[in-house]
């Protein structure tokens, strides 16, 4: 996704006069077509994340708009207090972007994992997170952003490749119908439920995708199948801890509507103490292959 999210900074400069876009010195052999279209509106300011969030905060302030970008944890996690205070607590319009959500750095570890970045935005206020499946969706977030005035977050990884394609960019989107369980994704790690190569387990499953934190609404039909079909399955690469399958689980109690089974498919972390590639990493994690489908058949038959 980080190449279709540069074409897209490319056409918004062409929009937009007040875009600037800031980073701590990444993003080498990627982003220098922005640099070219910014010039002295593209800023690195060197391995300096926290100040890199409180130069975008002013920049806010003064009304620019700011957009910065970063391997994901370096941007959620290294200048959270400044993303908090100088951003969040002012409901200013900075553009935070993490490339590599989740698994997405694979050999490179845990430090450059992000399986809390969901949950540690979701915590502060005013910050809306979005986050793309398939490469089609990066620019239709990015320009929803831009007009967006509230803080906001930006996951990217690699796009998901679903067959038929899916409906654009939008908070919900309901990708299969299915007779028995309805499975909602956050994410790229959604689109391995269409790797499993079982299409009798795939046409029990009513497949739905979540693209935009919080869950402020949920669709009506959405809400009458898990009544009907009373199993739920929530997909993320991410920690159970503040991650989707915490926040749909809250508002399917608020609403009267919790199912008989819920099913919460996450990142478990690192069970072997090892690293491996992202999908590796998936697969320990029963986010992908034989496992995932393990998991899924019995959340059917449960």
């Amino acid at each position: 996704m980080r190449d279709e999210f540069v074409r897209a900074m490319v056409a918004l400069c062409g929009a937009r006069s007040d875009l600037v876009f800031i980073t701590a010195d990444v993003g080498y052999m990627a982003v220098e077509a922005v640099a070219d279209v910014l010039g002295e509106r593209f800023v690195n300011v060197g391995i300096a994340e926290q100040n890199m969030v409180s130069v975008a905060a002013g920049l806010a302030r003064q009304g620019q708009l700011p957009w910065v970008y970063g391997i994901a944890p370096f941007v959620a996690f290294r200048p959270y207090e400044q993303i908090r205070t100088d951003v969040c607590l002012h409901e200013l319009p900075v553009k935070l972007v993490g490339n590599g959500g989740g698994y997405g750095y694979g050999i490179m570890g845990a430090t450059h994992h992000a399986l809390e970045d969901v949950g540690a935005m979701r915590a502060l206020p005013h910050m809306r997170v979005y986050v793309p499946l398939t490469a089609a969706d990066v620019a239709q977030a990015v320009t929803l952003m831009a007009d967006d005035p509230r803080p906001n977050y930006l996951r990217l990884n690699a796009a998901a490749q679903i067959p038929g394609g899916a409906a654009p960019f939008a908070p919900w989107r309901k990708l299969t119908s299915g007779r028995r369980c309805v499975v909602i994704g956050l994410g790229p790690v959604l689109g391995n439920l269409f790797e499993l190569a079982d299409p009798a387990l795939l046409d029990e499953l009513e497949i739905w995708n979540v693209g935009l934190l919080p869950l402020d609404e949920m669709p009506a039909d959405l809400l009458t199948s898990i009544q009907e079909k009373r199993r739920v399955v929530a997909v993320e690469e991410h920690y159970r801890a503040g991650g989707l399958a915490e926040a749909l689980s809250l508002q399917l109690l608020e609403r009267g509507a919790g199912p008989l089974s819920f099913t919460s498919l996450h990142a478990t972390g690192y069970p072997s103490g090892r690293y491996g590639s992202q999908r590796w990493h998936q697969q320990e994690s029963a986010l992908a292959g034989p496992r995932l489908r393990a998991r899924l058949e019995r959340a059917v038959l449960g």
